[in-house]
């Protein structure tokens, strides 16, 4: 066996709220003044909702607007009081006591974003991975993939059930690849074992919850049926054997502590920063959502297996002062590393206004996203997305030799 594991946990994950909670507020103040320029962090803990940071924006917004905003995404995932677990047992969105502590960004920071000459520079120094396989469909690692997808699928069965399951669900999957040659190929072999935690109520005795649960997870077209056998996979379903109090309720969420969720499942490395919270001038987001387009046009286009892309910023500098491609000993062409590198940082640009323009990032209506969306579902390998998109593959496909 060679064992690798990834987790993901559901919105209504405590510290998935707190990540929706604070892009819903840059949702909406991106779309008041594209040039809003935000960070606000949000805490969660118990009926207790803070929300602080810095904000730029010629926007209207008031400290009763930022309270509606989180109101109406706490209601939005989930927590609307509807469900029948009691109010003891997890989040009523009328108990919630907001608290606004919003500053004005500094003017330091915003002399070197919004430069005079009409260029943008990065919001901060730092450094973004982006990375892509070719083990599961969305280019992602086989583990995350279906861990993701199971997750969304019991997601879902709770919304529409809230009289037998609740929202706070966390997965895990671990894949066998067989041996450390199939692990660098990308070549999974099998699911080996399966974690799955999702609160129930607590009339549903612990054998029902897990006749339940194994329903849906055989039930699940996240997972391969080549590589899902239910009869030789190890599950784990609600292990503790009683989960009925849950959510933010019982226990704090904060923006930004589930970067390997919403990355790559600790298959690659990370950047120095979190995505949520943060307007697409904040380079730990548009720099990670470059680094994956790149990354995922190199595996699409044929050539490597794998991809892992670093990208390095100055604040207040727009272009990239690092470009990195490493196809992690699985390239395809006779293509150095060290040349794709070189070859991408020519022909991209790769500054803050240019992945903006990719991506439409000051736009995310009219790039078919929302950002609270993106922190419920995943930063990246999610289809639809438009830094997942394969609109340039064939240059990509150019270079095979």
């Amino acid at each position: 066996m060679y064992l690798f594991t990834s987790e993901a946990v559901s919105p209504g994950h405590p510290d998935k709220c707190a990540d929706i909670v604070a892009d819903s507020i840059v949702d909406f103040l991106i779309a008041e003044d594209s040039n809003s320029r935000v960070a606000t962090e949000v805490f969660v803990a118990g009926k207790n909702l803070v929300i602080g940071g810095e904000v730029k924006t010629a926007a209207q917004i008031a400290e009763a607007d930022y309270k509606k905003i989180a109101r109406s995404a706490i209601e939005k995932i989930g927590y609307n009081g509807k469900s029948s677990f009691k109010r003891e047992q997890t989040l009523h969105p009328d108990d919630l006591n907001i608290q606004v502590f919003i500053n004005k960004q500094s003017p330091d920071i915003s002399q070197g974003v919004d430069q005079s000459i009409g260029e943008v520079g990065a919001g901060d120094q730092g450094i973004m991975f982006g990375f892509a396989s070719s083990e599961a469909e969305e280019y992602m690692p086989a583990a995350i993939s279906f861990a993701r997808g199971l997750c969304a699928f019991v997601y879902r069965y709770a919304l529409l059930h809230g009289d037998e399951l609740g929202l706070d669900i966390k997965t895990q999957v671990t894949i066998d690849y067989g041996s450390r040659e199939n692990f660098v190929a990308a070549k999974p072999q099998r699911v080996h074992t399966i974690v799955l935690s999702a609160p129930s109520v607590e009339r549903l005795a612990i054998e029902e919850v897990r006749r339940l649960i194994k329903g849906l997870i055989d039930a699940c077209g996240a997972l391969p049926r080549d590589l899902y056998d239910p009869n030789n996979c190890i599950i784990h379903i609600n292990p503790t054997g009683r989960y009925v109090n849950h959510g933010p309720l019982h226990d704090s969420g904060l923006t930004g502590r589930k970067l390997i969720v919403d990355s790559f499942g600790g298959y690659a490395p990370i950047g120095g920063g979190a995505q949520s919270s943060k307007d697409y001038t904040k380079v730990d987001r548009s720099g990670l959502y470059a680094g994956r387009w790149i990354a995922k046009n190199i595996v699409a286009a044929g050539l490597a297996k794998k991809a892992l892309v670093q990208i390095g910023y100055a604040i207040g500098v727009a272009k990239p002062v690092s470009l990195n491609v490493d196809t992690q000993f699985t390239s395809q062409t006779k293509v150095s590393d060290e040349e794709l590198g070189a070859l991408i940082a020519e022909k991209f640009s790769l500054t803050p206004m240019w992945i903006t323009r990719q991506f439409s990032l000051d736009k995310p209506a009219a790039g078919g996203f929302s950002y609270a969306d993106v922190a419920a579902r995943g930063q990246v390998g999610i289809a639809g997305y438009p830094w997942e998109k394969l609109d340039d593959t064939g240059w990509f496909k150019s270079l095979l030799k």
